[in-house]
This record gives C-alpha cells, sequence and structure tokens, in this order.
C-alpha cells in the first residue's frame, strides 16, 4: 500500500513538472466569438496581452475571431476540432450555453463538458428608464407603461422586456427596428422612446456615462447573477419574482450575462494544463499592468474562478424542466409596435 501511494504522489508530480514544460515555446490559439472590435474582443485581445506572463514558458497567445451564429460557431468548433492540448482557449458569450439549454438548434457541444477556466468579469445588463418618467422603481412597473426601443425580436432589448411582460406585470411596449445602438440612443435622445434594456453596466458606463452623471436615466432593474456593486440599488430580475419557481427561471435567463467574460479550454483537455490555465488567469486579474489597461480601456475586472464558473454552467445546463418550461414561456413575444403605431397606444 506504502509503495502504491509513493508511486501515485510520484506519478502525479512528474505530470505536473510535465505540464509546468508544456508551453516553453508554444503558442496558445484564443478563439473569440465576435467579430473584431466587439467588447468582448477587446477584452480577449488584452488577456492575450498578458496571459503569456503567468503561465510556465511563457507562450505566445495569438486571438482568432470566429463570429457567427449567435456563437455557436466558435462553441461548435471548440468542442470538436479544436486541440485539446491546452492550446487552444476559448472566450465565449456564454449565450450559447444558454441556447443550449432553450434552443438546441445548431447545438454540436454540451456546454458542461468544456474545461472552464474563468471570467474576467460580469456583464449584468442594465433595464433602465427616462429619468423624467412615471417609473421610479422597478414596483411601478406594472402600474405605468414604457416604451422601450430595440433592434428585433431576438434581440437583448426586446427579450428583458418581453420576459419582464410575461412574468412580472410589467407594462412594456417594444419599438422594433433600430438599425443599431447609436439610432436607438438617438431617439432615447429625442424621447422617441422612454427606456432601453440589454446593454451591459460596463458598456453603459463607458458608451453613456454623461446619462448617468447627469441624472437622464434611472436604472430600474438588473439581470444578472449577483448585483453589480456599482448600482446597488437596482434589485435583480430575480429578486423582483412572485414566487420560487419565476425566481428560479429568471435566474437561468440572467444566468449567461451574469457568468460574464469567460474563458474555455476544449473538453478532455489534461487537467494538469486546465490547472495551470485555470491558476495563470486568476494571477492574470491580479497584474497591476492588466489592471492598469483593462481601466484605461473601460473593461470592468470582477473575477470569478473556473470552478465556480464550471458549477454555475453545469446548473444552468441541468436546470429542471419545469424551469426551462417557463423560461422559454416568457421568451413568448408580445406587445411590439412599429414606429406607425407608436401614437395607438392606450394609458
Amino acid at each position: 500500500m506504502r509503495k502504491a501511494l509513493i508511486l501515485a504522489v510520484a506519478l502525479a508530480l512528474s505530470g505536473g513538472a510535465r505540464a509546468q514544460d508544456f508551453y516553453k515555446d508554444k503558442t496558445i490559439e484564443l478563439v473569440v466569438s465576435t467579430g473584431i472590435g466587439s467588447t468582448l474582443d477587446e477584452n480577449a485581445r488584452l488577456v492575450a496581452r498578458h496571459l503569456g506572463d503567468h503561465i510556465p514558458g511563457k507562450p505566445l497567445v495569438v486571438v482568432r475571431n470566429m463570429p457567427g451564429a449567435q456563437h455557436k460557431r466558435a462553441a461548435n468548433f471548440l468542442f470538436n476540432q479544436a486541440a485539446r492540448d491546452g492550446t487552444s482557449i476559448g472566450a465565449l458569450h456564454p449565450v450559447f450555453a444558454l441556447a443550449q439549454v432553450l434552443d438546441a438548434r445548431g447545438v454540436q457541444y454540451d456546454a458542461a463538458k468544456f474545461e472552464w477556466l474563468g471570467s474576467t468579469s460580469s456583464l449584468n445588463a442594465a433595464i433602465y428608464v427616462a429619468a423624467g418618467h412615471a417609473v421610479k422603481t422597478a414596483a411601478d412597473l406594472t402600474k405605468w407603461q414604457v416604451l422601450m426601443g430595440a433592434a428585433g425580436a431576438g434581440s437583448p432589448g426586446a427579450i428583458y422586456p418581453t420576459v419582464m411582460n410575461n412574468l412580472l406585470g410589467a407594462k412594456f411596449y417594444i419599438l422594433a427596428g433600430y438599425a443599431n445602438v447609436a439610432d436607438m440612443n438617438a431617439a432615447l435622445e429625442r424621447d422617441e422612446i422612454e427606456g432601453r434594456a440589454g446593454q451591459s453596466l460596463n458598456a453603459l458606463k463607458l458608451e453613456n456615462p454623461e446619462w448617468l452623471r447627469g441624472g437622464k436615466i434611472r436604472v430600474i432593474a438588473q439581470a444578472g447573477l449577483e448585483r453589480d456593486p456599482e448600482f446597488p440599488d437596482a434589485p435583480l430580475l430575480s429578486e423582483l419574482a412572485g414566487n420560487a419557481d419565476e425566481a428560479e427561471a429568471l435566474r437561468l435567463l440572467s444566468t449567461d450575462v451574469g457568468l460574464g467574460r469567460v474563458f474555455l479550454n476544449p473538453p478532455e483537455t489534461p487537467p494538469a494544463r486546465v490547472a495551470i490555465l485555470r491558476k495563470a488567469l486568476a494571477d492574470l486579474v491580479e497584474d497591476e499592468a492588466f489592471r492598469n489597461a483593462a481601466g484605461n480601456a473601460g473593461l470592468d475586472i470582477r473575477f470569478r474562478d473556473g470552478a465556480r464558473v464550471q458549477a454555475i454552467v453545469a446548473a444552468m445546463v441541468n436546470a429542471r424542466p419545469e424551469t426551462i418550461a417557463l423560461a422559454k414561456q416568457a421568451l413568448q413575444p408580445r406587445d411590439f409596435l412599429d414606429a406607425g403605431k407608436v401614437g395607438d397606444r392606450k394609458e
């Protein structure tokens, strides 16, 4: 027995040593599920510039953009084709994992089988209204109608108001058809719409800081797993639920933004190399040079370790059938308007 234990320890130590040596002169490919220039891409490229310094052997980390199919293209590639030796990392919007639960079309992966390395920040989504509106708190949403701008029925700007209408009894109307964020911002400025949903709080601070400083908008709720510490008075959607079943469905629908900017390895990546990369990411977020660069770029850093992310994803993928059914029901489109019908709303 003693000899077997000694042998096991020796093998573990030698495996760890081999893993430490593995990355010397290697190149790691970091696959990003969006195009160049997105916030997710900017964050991934910042990580790529610094991560190698925290990996034994200091490998080069290069970015490969792979947008398409609502992040499923990159997920399918990483699950089925990417190297499983520790030289492939994914930086994907975790909505791909939620898609596996709610709409499996095009899914060729099991999100729970990826090796999750961690998340550099959450991406809690804001639900906000113009400050002059009668809605002052989330409780007022069942009393007053609010006209929200959105790109289309499947966009975050429409999804969150739809879910809140269906599960919480809110009175949002959704004016869809805006081509881009700039058009929606202009519509809010000229009072064509009265609020927006789905913009991350990080993006809101970065893109529209004057709205927050000048009190033009009021953040009345947020989607995520925990309240953003800079917006402590805005309740989570799950906190607004009328019962436990609704809270569970709303938490499921908030998991992707709550996970935020995640990093992962393909399935079956050797455990010793996963451990090295998890530690490297954890060390990275404490690196002063990285944090300064992130601050200069307007990127929030709120780290969640790989083991915690792995557990959250497993819970999401294995949600109760009743929870999934209620979440799907909550996503059923309703209360959409077009520009020609805005004046037809009844107060």
